[in-house]
């Protein structure tokens, strides 16, 4: 008993620290200095909330720009299953997959003659990623444009003014949020 005590104690102890204590504070801080991070960067629509900034979204419609294709179990852009194709270049099924996405956006915009950015082919490392590259938007731009029937020159406009540019001016690539952009298309059009 003399050795079983302590042992109880300590667990008593460490699991208020860091079941409660330890994840009550980090809540709070991160409540009050970085609010809308702590609450998932959500996008919100008349009020509601359309999405979150940071996980991509399923889109298929051809008046709307469309994400890079999603690697995720059970079904597209599943956060609960997070993660990417882990096939290599070299394998057949990856180029299958590749050869089938070209075909499929071929087919839905036969006129457009321009090189598909690799990034509306291949899948991101965790399969949720909201980004795409500004080729790959302007690459887009026609098809939305004609699907809406309004100006592609507004319709690339409007993908300019929603670029984010690389974080502190180094890090990462040039990036377009394609819930920003479909929500900023629904306003215009």
């Amino acid at each position: 008993m003399k050795d079983l005590k302590p042992a109880i104690l300590m667990l008593v102890v460490f699991t208020l620290l860091c079941g409660g204590i330890y994840p009550a504070v980090v809540t709070a801080v991160a409540q009050l200095f970085f609010p809308r991070q702590a609450n998932g960067s959500l996008i919100t629509r008349e009020g509601s909330p359309a999405g979150s900034a940071l996980l991509g979204q399923p889109f298929d419609d051809p008046r709307y720009f469309w994400g890079r294709p999603s690697a995720t179990a059970l079904f597209p852009y599943n956060a609960a299953a997070s993660s990417g194709s882990n096939l290599g270049q070299g394998n057949p099924a990856l180029r299958e997959r590749v050869q089938a996405r070209i075909a499929f956006l071929r087919a839905a915009d036969p006129t457009n003659a321009q090189p598909i950015p690799l990034d509306l082919v291949t899948a991101s490392g965790s399969g949720l990623d909201p980004h795409i590259s500004p080729a790959a938007a302007d690459y887009q731009a026609e098809r939305v444009a004609r699907a809406r029937g309004i100006d592609a020159a507004g319709v690339r406009s409007l993908i300019a003014v929603h670029t984010e540019e690389r974080t502190f001016g180094i890090l990462g690539e040039r990036r377009v949020n394609v819930l920003a952009l479909n929500l900023a298309l629904e306003e215009l059009h």
